[in-house]
């Protein structure tokens, strides 16, 4: 703690590489896995097929085990927002399904969330999967033409307040963090705009930027296996994640493959690799 605030990891540029590593082998696992998310399978099918990419990467999971979790990736399905615990549950036609994972190379980690429609999708939760995907770039793009963490959650909430349509809740109780040595660091990376500026947006700072977004309520419980979060009203829910770094040349999205480029082009930003 310095002058009362939280002490914030800034990483060198080497460091930042091995958090790209770990991103890649993220991705790959991720992309496993949202293939596999098809009707009658289970929610632990996903976890081993993530879990398998991991192993045969040399990865290790920050998940599993972290204050308890008994697996490797969050798998929210509808109603449920976020840390929904792999089981037997299948899926169906029509389910909406975030899957958010992370690994760990060298002792350094990563972190991102996609969310999936099942089959054949509800024109409405298509929608709230897109905006909520959007979002997430358009806070991302704040990264690189914003000044501080602050500008992140008033891009989103600004992109989101604009969309036509029927208006879609930003959860509150839930936002991005700092990302590092461990998966959950300082700061804070809220979703919807305040008046707190935040800390600023230089080099060596890492964020895990994931905005949630529900059809209804943002009110929410936790159920009694003390980590599954829903929507109180039983509306459908979405979460999309990445990290991402900012460096002395400018942003780069480590759990993108190109670094976050098909999405930050039109945007007017162009990522640029870690040197």
């Amino acid at each position: 703690m310095a002058f009362g605030q939280p002490r914030i990891e800034y990483k060198t540029n080497a460091q930042l590489r091995t958090m790209h590593e770990a991103g890649l082998v993220l991705s790959r696992a991720l992309d496993a896995a949202v293939a596999a998310a098809v009707p009658g399978v289970t929610t632990k099918h996903l976890d081993d097929v993530f879990a398998a990419v991991l192993n045969e990467a040399g990865a290790k999971s920050n998940f599993l085990g972290y204050h308890g979790f008994p697996a490797t990736i969050c798998t929210s399905v509808n109603e449920e927002v976020v840390h929904g615990i792999p089981s037997g549950r299948v899926l169906n036609d029509g389910d909406i399904i975030s899957i958010d994972g992370g690994a760990i190379v060298d002792g350094w980690h990563s972190d991102s969330a996609r969310t999936v429609i099942v089959g054949v999708a509800d024109p409405e939760d298509q929608r709230l999967s897109d905006v909520t995907q959007a979002a997430m770039w358009r806070g991302i793009a704040a990264t690189a033409t914003g000044s501080h963490v602050g500008d992140i959650g008033a891009a989103i909430d600004d992109y989101v307040s604009s969309v036509p349509g029927k208006p879609l809740g930003i959860l509150e109780d839930y936002v991005g963090h700092g990302i590092g040595s461990e998966m959950h660091m300082p700061p804070d990376v809220l979703n919807y705009r305040t008046s707190h500026r935040g800390p600023k947006l230089r080099p060596g700072l890492c964020l895990a930027i994931e905005p949630m977004l529900v059809r209804g309520s943002i009110e929410t419980a936790v159920l009694d296996d003390d980590w599954t979060v829903v929507t109180t009203d039983g509306q459908r829910s979405c979460q999309w994640e990445h990290s991402v770094a900012v460096h002395e040349k400018g942003i780069w999205v480590l759990s993108a493959p190109d670094g976050g480029a098909a999405h930050l082009v039109p945007l007017g930003v162009v990522p640029v690799p870690i040197p």
